[in-house]
C-alpha cells in the first residue's frame, strides 16, 4: 500500500471554495466522495479512476502491477486529484481486504467501488480446462463477490454507497469460443441483480455496465490484434470500437447522484450490438 503524503488531501471538508468574483467554485459530482477501482491501471479501469478523480473523489486504485498504478496515481495527483493505489489480485481474499482496508485507512471510508478487473481467454468447454477455467471465474466473478463482501459493510458505516459491476454485452449474449468469459459475466450480471435486492435497504445500490467492443489493450493483444479490432467493428450498428472514456462517463453516471434511484439495472455500452 502506498500511503498518502501529508497535505495530498487538499483542503478540509467545508473549507471555503470560491471563484475570483467570489461565487462559490463548481463542485465535482463526486466531492467528498472515496472510490475504489479494481484493475484500475489500464484500459476501462484507468480511465474511470482519472474520471473519478476529476469530478472530485478521492480515489484508490488497485491491480496486479505497480508500475501502471503508480502511472495513473501520478497523473491524478499532477491534475490537482487525491489517490492511491493497492496492488493485488481480486481473487485473493486477503489482498482484497487490504484494498478496502486501504480506502478506509488512507480516506476514513468507502462510497463507491467499481469491480473492473477482468480478464478474458478463449476456448469451448471441450478444450478449456479447469486451471484456466478457475482463473477466468476467480477474476471476474468470484474477485467481484470477494471485493463486495468487503465493501459493503464498509458503505453500510458511510450510509451507502455505489457498486458498479463491469461486465460485459457477452454477459447478455453469447458468443463463439468464449464459455468461461460467458459463464463469468453472465453470473456477474445475476450477481448485480441480487446484491441490488439484497442491499437497497442499506442504501446501496447495485448496477451493471455492459461494454461491448472497447478499444483496450486486452482488446489490442488479442489474437490477430488491431485487424482482428476492425472485422470485429463491422458487427456494431455504430459502426466503431468504444472508446475507454464513453464507458467512464456511465461509470460516474451511476456513481453519481444523478442515477440515486437506479439500481439492480444492466446496462448495454455496446454500439447497438444486443439490439441487433
Amino acid at each position: 500500500m502506498a500511503p498518502l503524503a501529508p497535505g495530498d488531501d487538499g483542503p478540509p471538508p467545508g473549507a471555503d471554495a470560491s471563484s475570483e468574483e467570489g461565487a462559490p467554485a463548481p463542485r465535482g459530482r463526486l466531492e467528498g466522495k472515496i472510490a475504489l477501482v479494481t484493475g484500475g491501471g489500464t484500459g476501462i479501469g484507468r480511465a474511470i479512476a482519472l474520471l473519478f478523480a476529476s469530478e472530485g473523489a478521492r480515489v484508490v486504485v488497485a491491480g496486479r502491477r505497480s508500475e501502471p498504478l503508480s502511472q495513473v496515481v501520478h497523473e491524478i495527483r499532477n491534475h490537482g486529484g487525491t489517490a492511491t493505489f493497492c496492488r493485488g489480485d481480486v481473487s485473493k481474499p486477503d489482498r482484497v481486504e487490504l484494498m478496502v482496508q486501504g480506502a478506509i485507512f488512507n480516506f476514513g471510508g468507502l462510497d463507491i467501488l467499481v469491480n473492473n478487473a477482468g480478464i478474458f481467454a478463449e476456448g469451448t468447454v471441450v478444450d478449456t480446462d479447469e486451471k484456466r477455467w478457475d482463473k477466468i471465474l476467480g477474476t471476474n466473478l468470484k474477485g467481484a463477490y470477494l471485493v463486495s463482501r468487503q465493501a459493503v459493510p464498509a458503505m453500510k458505516a458511510r450510509g451507502g454507497g455505489s457498486i458498479i459491476n463491469n461486465a460485459s454485452v457477452h454477459g447478455m449474449v453469447g458468443m463463439k469460443n468464449g464459455a468461461a468469459y460467458c459463464a463469468s459475466k453472465g453470473g456477474l450480471v445475476q450477481l448485480t441483480r441480487a446484491m441490488a435486492l439484497d442491499h437497497a435497504a442499506d442504501r446501496i445500490r447495485v448496477n451493471a455496465i455492459c461494454p461491448g467492443l472497447i478499444d483496450t489493450p486486452m482488446t489490442r493483444d488479442a489474437d490477430g490484434g488491431t485487424k482482428w479490432l476492425d472485422q470485429e467493428v463491422g458487427r456494431y450498428p455504430i459502426a466503431r470500437s468504444g472508446a475507454v472514456e464513453e464507458v467512464a462517463r456511465l461509470a460516474l453516471f451511476l456513481a453519481s447522484e444523478d442515477s440515486s434511484w437506479v439500481t439492480g439495472a444492466v446496462l448495454p455500452i455496446d454500439g447497438g450490438f444486443a439490439a441487433a
